[in-house]
């Protein structure tokens, strides 16, 4: 981003991930190459053997026990609504057992929709007899071939059983089970009743339960009316119905139409005429039905609702009559809410989202989003809408560089701008050949510690050091800290912020530091009573998921740097007189994104703003343009004014285990200014680094640093910003207490 804190999310991105196209494209092929030498022999070595243990594991299931009956798919009582309670015991909401559900013959879904579920989940499902071993088989090595889980191998009828089988126990006896009772299945009903049941039974999300109800929320018309371009978008939902989500991520819901088109064509189901005819279709054709049940706060019912449904299946999640307990705070929702609509109150402002979490825990305790002027709005920005984060990324920099030993109290590098070109043949002005980063306001400090560098979010210095530590330890850091789910490119800009995230990753990111460096697992259900009335334990439902990623004094060196960003740097409009707390600003180039991460030792919370229909720039929102030290930081504040205000300050412990220090000498440390190429064309790097110092030939040497701890800076200048010098907002006055 050439603007306030990260790359831009076309330009830039691509200039800093094609920088070593050449090199890279090479070690695909090669690595491509391998790869498919790998994945014949495991088709052989392992596929085929799995294939024999899965079709021993059914014969051996078939006569397991007594257990593999079919009178176990007895639906749930129709009736039996599941209902959602806050962490005070006050119900959030009831999943209603039919109110979004109607059941429909396979005459009245039109073919197309049959064509396409089968093409997408169940390629062998005429030709099987319940379970697929070469389906598995298949499956072992697609997961292989991509390093991670991309496939399953299960069938329609097996998610049938799954959805209507009511025990839910993770172990060898309940899948052999369901096996077998997915061979009965197979046995005792047509293939045809069977698929029919199945789309009465499956989640395409948005609280549509079943084919009919799913074409009625999404087209307003009955499945019989189904065309295949339609089709081809519901069969699609049920394998991650948030992330493709129609109504507000359609760019993800029609590539996922587009993978389902194309399985129907390999399938021989459609022409390739009526494929081109399709893909070329951008338009998703939505007339949104009034389906959506009335529930008091939307976007983390919906969250613990998909939770439930990947746990119990469709049926019992909508009929089980499940208390489902979960960590939410009414007075935290209350006080985000009023937050978010005290500063942003037109009806034209852009949207906002909170996400709040207790970092000892990883409890959920606010999640709210607010778009003005819309009303019923179901999309959860904070799980789901993946934006530029950027200079509340650059948190995630600074913690891989501490835990290379770098001390960024002591630490100095250059603030000018860059030219990052590490092919000198290649031509500048061809995207992808050179990365040229400046800061916002085009002023400079020259030589300064990545501390004054952190207060001022400075681009430069940032991305030098994102050179200097390796992207991809960049990377890795984020998945340590807490970006799970979200695709992360190893690209020198990912320091600035130039790779999508969603909210609750950022605030998952924060809340590692606050706790030290411990990641929690976010959390948002605390307990779930079954119909029977007894406490599900199996699952672990409000057990906190704890793992230590990084060092205490890691964590402890980078809080230290966010305190003073409170107290001095772009910070100061968030901070909570009379408390300890630290936290970062992050403002995308064009003005399309505003964040404010922060935390303090109790709690930690993230701010997002932007439009929700794409990167829509904030230039004129209350008669300022939308950075993260103006509007993101006043929500941040009262927000946590109110949740902590009142409350005694705790500062921050002190960590148990001594820095580890080393003499820091990064090779782009001062280096790669404009004008002086040769700066950038002798000093090419991969974008790795060395697992302990980087080399800097032209850098000086470092002394052993002190500790973190010992150190106290002065205020630096606020000539080198690169975020634009905030203007309060006109609303500065305290939330009222809920």
């Amino acid at each position: 981003m050439t603007g306030p804190s990260s790359p831009s999310s076309r330009r830039r991105t691509t200039a800093g991930s094609g920088v070593s196209g050449g090199r890279r494209r090479r070690r695909r092929t090669r690595q491509r190459k391998r790869q498919s030498r790998r994945v014949a022999l495991l088709a052989i070595f392992v596929g085929i053997p799995v294939a024999a243990v899965a079709a021993t594991a059914i014969a051996g299931a078939v006569v397991y026990n007594a257990s593999c009956d079919l009178s176990k798919l007895t639906p749930v009582a129709v009736g039996q609504n599941s209902f959602v309670y806050a962490a005070d015991g006050s119900v959030l909401g009831a999943i209603p057992a039919e109110r979004n559900r109607t059941p429909v013959s396979a005459s009245r879904i039109n073919p197309w929709m049959a064509k396409a579920t089968v093409a997408i989940e169940d390629r062998r499902y005429w030709q099987h007899g319940g379970i697929d071993p070469i389906g598995i088989a298949r499956a072992v090595v697609a997961d292989v071939r991509a390093g991670k889980i991309v496939e399953g191998g299960s069938t329609i009828t097996q998610e049938l059983v799954r959805n209507l089988y009511l025990s839910r126990e993770r172990t060898l006896k309940r899948k052999l089970i369901e096996a077998c009772l997915a061979i009965k299945l197979a046995n005792h009903w047509s293939k045809q009743r069977i698929l029919t049941a199945y789309m009465n039974e499956v989640y395409y999300g948005n609280h549509a339960y079943g084919i009919e109800a799913a074409a009625e929320t999404y087209f307003s018309i009955p499945a019989k009316d189904l065309d295949l371009e339609q089709s081809a978008l519901l069969a699609g939902l049920p394998q991650a119905p948030s992330i493709y989500d129609p109504f507000h991520q359609p760019d993800d819901a029609i590539a996922r139409r587009n993978e389902v088109l194309h399985a129907m064509l390999v399938a021989g189901d459609i022409t390739s005429q009526q494929y081109e005819t399709a893909v070329h279709d951008r338009n998703l054709h939505l007339h949104a039905g009034k389906r959506y049940t009335h529930i008091r706060e939307p976007y983390f019912f919906g969250y613990v609702e998909d939770q439930l449904q990947q746990e119990y299946g469709a049926n019992t999640v909508r009929s089980g009559g499940l208390k489902v307990y979960t960590t939410i705070n009414p007075a935290l929702q209350r006080a985000a809410r009023a937050a978010i609509t005290h500063v942003l109150n037109l009806p034209t402002d852009p949207a906002s989202a909170i996400v709040s979490i207790d970092p000892r825990t990883g409890a959920i305790r606010a999640m709210v989003a607010v778009t003005p002027g819309k009303k019923g709005n179901q999309f959860n920005f904070v799980t789901s809408a993946r934006r530029q984060p950027g200079s509340t990324f650059k948190t995630v920099a600074l913690t891989t560089a501490v835990s290379l030993g770098m001390n960024p109290f002591t630490t100095s590098y250059l603030s000018a701008p860059l030219h990052y070109q590490p092919d000198p043949l290649c031509n500048p002005s061809v995207p992808g050949c050179a990365w040229d980063v400046q800061t916002y306001e085009h002023t400079y400090a020259g030589v300064e510690s990545v501390l004054s560098a952190t207060l001022q979010s400075d681009n430069t210095v940032y991305a030098r050091l994102s050179l200097d530590v390796g992207p991809q330890n960049i990377v890795d850091m984020a998945y340590r800290l807490g970006v799970r789910s979200s695709p992360l490119e190893a690209v020198p800009s990912i320091a600035l912020g130039s790779i999508g995230v969603t909210p609750i990753e950022m605030a998952s990111v924060y809340s590692t530091l606050a706790a030290g460096g411990i990641y929690s697992k976010p959390m948002a259900i605390t307990k779930v009573v079954l119909p029977n009335g007894k406490v599900d334990t199996d699952v672990g439902w409000g057990q906190p998921q704890r793992e230590r990623v990084i060092p205490d004094w890691v964590a402890d060196t980078v809080t230290k740097v966010l305190e003073q960003n409170m107290l001095y740097g772009t910070g100061t409009g968030a901070h909570l007189s009379g408390h300890t707390d630290a936290g970062k600003t992050g403002t995308t180039d064009n003005y399309a994104d505003a964040w404010f991460s922060g935390y303090t030792p109790r709690l930690e919370a993230t701010v997002w703003i932007g439009f929700p229909s794409g990167e829509i720039p904030m230039l004129d929102v209350h008669g300022i343009a939308v950075s993260g030290p103006t509007f993101p930081a006043t929500i941040w504040h009262l927000y946590m004014e109110t949740a902590v205000g009142n409350k005694p300050d705790v500062p921050f412990p002190s960590p148990l285990t001594e820095p580890v220090w080393t003499t820091w000498r990064g090779q782009y440390e001062y280096s790669g200014s404009w004008g002086t190429p040769t700066d950038t064309t002798t000093t090419a790097t991969t974008g790795t680094a060395p697992t302990t110092t980087a080399a800097a030939p032209s850098a000086p040497t470092k002394t052993q640093a002190p500790p973190a701890t010992t150190v106290a800076p002065p205020p630096p200048p606020e000539t080198t910003s690169a975020e634009p010098t905030p203007t309060p907002p006109a609303q500065t006055e305290t939330v009222p207490t809920p």
